[in-house]
């Protein structure tokens, strides 16, 4: 949790974040957008009461005074017009709505069963957006192999190593980026990555990755490098940044004319698990773990991708629009 953000937020909303921090294991990423939302629903309800004056911005609403008597006065039906006014009012979607009412669960099930300072939980029912699952965009593989090889330019041995990961393990953009070299395991061919959670998990490598880890520590700089253990290294010595990773995807998507068509770095990572499920006939329970995904159900949209593509293979079959003869006997 940023400091900013834990200095502007009342002490029970800032215990909150802790308790997701330090308990449950979220990560800042994530403690950073349950604050936000809880920010924005807290500025919800002062507004909604008449709690603040009518001319003051949305944006200007401070929370820091919001205590457990505003807390025990919020029922479930404010929390429905929340919602609406998410969707109305910020044209928020339902990935967005769906996140902000696993917020409000997560947060007043903490104050009643963590805390005990909630009697009740008003949002014990509130119930989720209906969320519209859409299949994942990947590149083929003829698009990744182009993408490996249009690799070039004063990092490339570099720049050409985090693609390879990206593209056979299926690692997230902050798993790659957290890398370190302790966590490679040469003997083994393996890598230790540190998930969501601060959860591990071990992946193998195969021969193009250990090729491209070989050619990458032959040139990685050491002196002057403020992280030592750091695995990958941006041009100022220091640790890679998120932010350089996409950029130089972004420009290698870009090489092969594909910057713009919505993919993205995430992109590369449903382009690994496509290409093992479909190419490798991994299982799906395997495909889980080496994705790091917690549930089987979130691996299992790559199933549904395959069937998707059967589906329109059959469908362009220059026979599907055949339709049958009808029946032209004679009456005689």
């Amino acid at each position: 949790m940023r400091k900013e953000y834990s200095d502007s937020c009342s002490e029970i909303i800032r215990q909150f974040l802790l308790y997701l921090q330090t308990i449950t294991g979220k990560s800042p990423k994530t403690v950073d957008e349950y604050f936000m939302d809880l920010r924005t629903f807290f500025r919800f309800i002062k507004k909604s009461k008449g709690l603040v004056p009518d001319n003051i911005a949305f944006e200007d609403i401070k929370i820091d005074d919001v205590d457990i008597d505003l807390i025990r006065k919020i029922t479930l039906l404010d929390a429905y017009e929340f919602l609406n006014y998410t969707l109305n009012e910020r044209d928020n979607n339902s990935n967005t709505r769906a996140r902000k009412c696993s917020c409000l669960r997560t947060f007043f099930n903490y104050l009643h069963k963590k805390t005990g300072l909630l009697q009740n939980n008003p949002m014990a029912d509130l119930e989720m957006p209906k969320v519209k699952k859409s299949l994942p965009k990947y590149l083929s593989l003829e698009q990744s192999m182009e993408l490996l090889r249009s690799v070039d330019g004063k990092y490339k041995e570099r720049d050409y190593c985090i693609l390879t990961l990206f593209l056979n393990c299926g690692m997230r953009l902050s798993e790659l980026v957290s890398l370190n070299l302790s966590d490679i395991r040469r003997d083994e061919k393996s890598v230790t990555i540190t998930g969501k959670g601060n959860k591990q998990r071990i992946v193998y490598l195969n021969q193009a990755c250990m090729d491209a880890i070989d050619a990458y520590l032959n040139v990685r700089p050491i002196a002057g490098v403020t992280d030592k253990n750091a695995l990958f290294i941006s041009r100022l010595n220091k640790r890679i940044s998120p932010k350089t990773v996409q950029a130089l995807v972004y420009k290698y998507l870009d090489s092969i004319g594909l910057n713009q068509s919505g993919y993205s770095v995430h992109k590369l990572r449903h382009t690994a698990a496509t290409l093992m499920y479909q190419y490798g006939e991994v299982d799906i329970r395997i495909l889980k773990d080496i994705l790091g995904h917690s549930n089987l159900g979130t691996t299992e949209i790559y199933t549904h991708l395959s069937s998707k593509q059967m589906e329109e293979a059959v469908n362009k079959n220059p026979l599907s629009k055949m339709k049958p003869q009808k029946d032209n006997k004679s009456t005689d």
